[in-house]
């Protein structure tokens, strides 16, 4: 076992059997024992740079060639890399991130989150890597939801939107929802088994609440109202069938609620419950008609400079949800004449023209509008794909 005293020597030994590179080999070797993770990335810069004919102190040595450049980088990629995993393997998780950053390979750092152990002392900063820096968005709004409740799992997801992506955000809509609905079938379960003396049979929450008002008095509720309502608006991204049954679900519980708990919504969901419930069920193949005269009513009557776009959105990506890219795309044409920014709920021309496989409609409005730069993109896509 080589001692703090002894490695000293090994180093003089080092350069004389073998050169500068056998001292720089036995540093890095003895440094990665002892876990001195930022000294060994010092040791490899070194290595590398000594393997290139470069000085080994980083004095300023003038422009690189590009393929000594290149190496370089590679060289220091590699020693990140090795620094990064090694932190990250020893549980100093944002030490270990810092290095495996600039290296790109999200699935290494996801690989080495879920190996850790964690506890207290390291949740926070395993959620900041797994959700705020997207590298694991699962397991990151798992532990939020595990270690810091519904509340701020909400929160989180409502200011995600700079460092997720759409389809990061459904992800953890859809834990979310699953979360929610489980605690809240938990709760409505255990309180009609304490009412009727049985455990209930029913499966779904709006089988639980059919035929038992005594559950919605003045001052009842089974779980707390505000998070009901903020799952159930965090859901509208849903796409896929399972989780948007469950919040279909859930607002076959909210629309029971009395009235003290029932919470206005923004156009086109202000009867909050019931819209939401509509526009679900839509999405999953169901009361189709009745949801597209509804969305559409709200489209064309809701005053963009009052309430937004929202309500135009939400019509014009029902439409796409259900595959009607024709005449999504001819009431996204008809709803943005206002001339009002779009919030991006809905998706752009452009993406429900690919979906339809017809840019025709698209230029032509683009002709109307003057927009050289849109019809371009419209005429060469088709080509580029």
């Amino acid at each position: 076992m080589t001692t703090a005293g002894t490695v000293f020597c090994e180093l003089d030994a080092a350069l004389d059997e073998g050169g500068v590179e056998a001292v720089l080999q036995r540093l890095a070797e003895h440094l990665r024992q002892q876990g001195k993770y930022p000294e060994l990335f010092e040791a490899r810069k070194m290595q590398v740079r000594h393997r290139l004919g470069l000085p080994v102190d980083y004095r300023d040595t003038g422009e690189l060639d590009e393929e000594t450049g290149r190496r370089l980088e590679d060289g220091l990629l590699d020693a990140c890399r090795e620094v990064g995993m090694g932190l990250l393997a020893a549980g100093h998780v944002r030490e270990g991130w810092l290095y495996m950053r600039p290296v790109g390979d999200r699935a290494a750092v996801a690989r080495a989150l879920a190996d850790i152990e964690v506890d207290h002392g390291n949740v926070e900063s395993v959620i900041e890597i797994a959700f705020h820096e997207a590298v694991d968005v699962e397991l990151g709004f798992r532990l939020i939801l595990k270690h810091f409740g519904t509340c701020q799992a909400i929160t989180a997801l409502e200011s995600s939107g700079q460092q997720l992506n759409r389809a990061d955000q459904r992800r953890a809509a859809g834990l979310l929802v699953a979360h929610l609905h489980a605690e809240l079938s938990g709760n409505l379960r255990a309180e009609i088994a304490r009412h009727e003396a049985t455990r209930p049979a029913e499966a779904t929450l709006a089988e639980l609440v059919a035929d038992r008002e005594w559950l919605f008095g003045e001052y009842s509720y089974h779980i707390d109202t505000t998070h009901l309502a903020s799952t159930v608006r965090a859901a509208r991204i849903l796409r896929d069938e399972a989780p948007l049954r469950l919040a279909a679900d859930l607002t076959e519980y909210g629309r029971c609620l009395h009235d003290s708990f029932q919470f206005a919504g923004e156009e086109p969901f202000v009867d909050f419950y019931p819209s939401h419930r509509l526009f679900y069920r839509a999405s999953l193949g169901e009361q189709v008609d009745e949801a597209l005269a509804f969305f559409c009513d709200k489209a064309e009557t809701t005053d963009v400079q009052q309430h937004g776009t929202f309500a135009q959105e939400v019509y014009v990506e029902l439409l796409a949800r259900l595959g009607r890219y024709p005449e999504a795309i001819e009431a996204a044409i008809a709803l943005q004449r206002t001339g009002v920014p779009w919030l991006g709920f809905a998706p752009p021309l452009l993406e429900l023209s690919k979906r339809a496989g017809d840019y025709r409609r698209m230029r032509a409005y683009c002709r109307e509008q003057d927009d050289l730069l849109s019809y371009a993109t419209a005429l060469v896509q088709p080509k580029a794909t």
